[in-house]
């Protein structure tokens, strides 16, 4: 049996922002909130405090990105518009306790708010990085490939950090995947190899997409118009979805997407991607949950599948 889910905040003594945490966490989830005062670094350390305050859900900060340290000093975030914030937002608290931590009851979880939740995690928050990470989206998206290391070292200020450092950083949080020898493989929503779904844009390139939402972000992330050709998973039907100013349509109308991911943590890539695909219909798409019960998911109508798509992608770009 799955025990509740807990949440805990770690603050320093008086910190002027746990008001804040406290007040918008009451917002977005009726669970209680324990809180719990952290005075030293040694205590920093072994609690898992990255700053004051510290969201912990299910024992886990949701918020961690392989770059935080333990400390006692105040906390910065960023928000959805890459601010530094010292209390995340609503939207952002409401995605976090929806994290699927070590003990979560997937059942109760939308599979949409858990994207969510990777969604910010995964967000460059160095300048550098998020100007390599927009480097990498753009050159897919103009040439169908990704750069290479040459490529990208004339977008770094000269002295500053080699770009294998800053690719490591986007690898570690998951804004791209680098292969075995430093290739880019991935840099979500694109793959520089082949899967069942093929984005054309603006009728001039043709690029391969991670999945059914990550195919469905790229036009609102480059404002462009898209064609996604794709198949259902269970019968082999094609599922066309053609966007042309802002408007989307979907072959056959009555197309649906799934969103899952399999319990665990790891890359989009290989806990999540593989189970995003496009279905002829509702009927279809059932179907292939009940053959797959490993697989906590849930079935997208159309205008659910284009506004998740749109709020995990259509910023991306921004400066």
């Amino acid at each position: 049996m799955h025990q509740r889910m807990t949440l805990e905040v770690l603050h320093v003594p008086d910190c002027p922002h746990l008001g804040p945490m406290l007040e918008r966490l009451q917002d977005v989830t009726d669970l209680p909130v324990a809180t719990h005062i952290i005075s030293t670094t040694g205590e920093a350390e072994a609690r898992g405090m990255a700053g004051s305050p510290t969201l912990l859900v299910n024992g886990v900060d949701p918020f961690a990105d392989g770059r935080t340290e333990d400390s006692v000093s105040c906390r910065i975030y960023r928000d959805e518009r890459g601010r530094m914030v010292p209390v995340p937002s609503r939207d952002q608290l409401r995605a976090a306790v929806s994290f699927d931590g070590p003990s979560l009851d997937m059942t109760t979880v939308r599979s949409s708010d858990v994207m969510s939740a990777w969604r910010i995690r995964s967000t460059p928050l160095e300048a550098d990085e998020a100007m390599v990470h927009q480097a990498i989206l753009r050159r897919f998206a103009a040439r169908g490939t990704p750069p290479s290391r040459a490529d990208l070292s004339v977008v770094v200020a000269e002295g500053g950090r080699p770009i294998g450092d800053i690719l490591s950083a986007l690898h570690r949080v998951d804004a791209i995947r680098l292969a075995p020898d430093g290739r880019i493989v991935v840099a979500y929503p694109f793959s520089a190899r082949t899967t069942r779904h093929r984005v054309r844009i603006a009728d001039q390139i043709d690029v391969f997409a991670m999945c059914a939402i990550d195919a469905l972000g790229i036009s609102p992330m480059l404002a462009a118009d898209t064609v996604i050709t794709s198949d259902d998973r269970t019968n082999g039907q094609p599922v066309t979805v053609t966007t042309v100013a802002g408007r989307t349509t979907w072959s056959p109308t009555t197309a649906v997407a799934i969103i899952g991911s399999v319990p665990g943590s790891g890359p989009s890539a290989d806990t999540c991607c593989d189970y995003l695909n496009f279905f002829t219909d509702i009927e279809s798409a059932n179907a292939w949950l009940t053959s797959h019960p490993h697989v906590p998911g849930e079935v997208l109508t159309q205008h659910e599948a284009e506004a998740l798509a749109s709020r995990l992608f259509s910023d991306l770009l921004d400066s």
